[in-house]
């Protein structure tokens, strides 16, 4: 299994070894820099070319946001995970905007950490479930704000795809879904992908709203 280059940028050093100890553990992961703020974070990518950057927000100097924005700019296949105590839609706004590939917040537990750190190195979306609701929080208020509607594809789903759907909308990592459903990891994964290119989406937020306008999850 190819080991993914995880280079982590967060000001406090005891948050970067635990961050370290916990990703260590997964055993395929290995640690290539670590940065303490913005412009580290900038010049380490640039010379080491890590697989995935877990970036913190709240740094001295370059925040990690606008770190996030120049990596991208510099190379736009650039993986980052943020990786944060904010939890509010204007930091999720301007995260999407930077570029970032997933939002995940400090309080998660050490499954989800890998969950995310997995999805973001295979190049997928990933979003803690609290962040998902903001997604879909933010979705509600962009609709009622818009007049035109442009709608989606209207393409049969199976059952099996709905049901994922479903939990994917909900806020549910690959993993939880597959535990649900009694199916392998790999299953869920490949039925999202196909999900995706059906309805000609290409993102988890994309996925949430066509689950709302479709009636497919419930707002209470």
């Amino acid at each position: 299994m190819k080991t993914t280059k995880v280079l982590i940028a967060d000001d406090h050093e005891v948050v970067r070894d635990g961050l370290k100890n916990i990703l260590l553990s997964l055993g395929n992961i290995s640690i290539v820099g670590e940065a303490a703020n913005g412009e580290e974070a900038v010049s380490a990518y640039s010379s080491i070319k890590p697989d995935v950057v877990i970036m913190d927000i709240s740094m001295p100097g370059m925040n990690g946001i606008e770190a996030t924005r120049i990596i991208k700019e510099n190379d736009p296949n650039a993986k980052i995970l943020i990786l944060t105590m904010h939890d509010n839609q204007e930091y999720l706004n301007q995260i999407i905007r930077s570029g970032a590939k997933g939002f995940v917040l400090k309080n998660t537990d050490k499954e989800e950490l890998l969950e995310a750190v997995k999805a973001v190195a295979a190049g997928e979306n990933f979003f803690s479930k609290d962040i998902s609701k903001l997604i879909i929080d933010n979705y509600i208020r962009s609709a009622k704000d818009s007049e035109k509607n442009e709608g989606f594809k209207e393409v049969p789903l199976t059952k099996r795809e709905i049901e994922i759907l479903k939990l994917i909308a909900s806020g549910y990592s690959n993993q939880e879904i597959a535990n649900i459903l009694y199916i392998s990891y790999n299953t869920v994964d490949t039925h999202r992908k196909n999900i995706m290119h059906k309805l000609s989406i290409k993102n988890t937020a994309g996925l949430v709203r066509y689950a709302i306008e479709k009636g497919l999850i419930s707002l209470n």
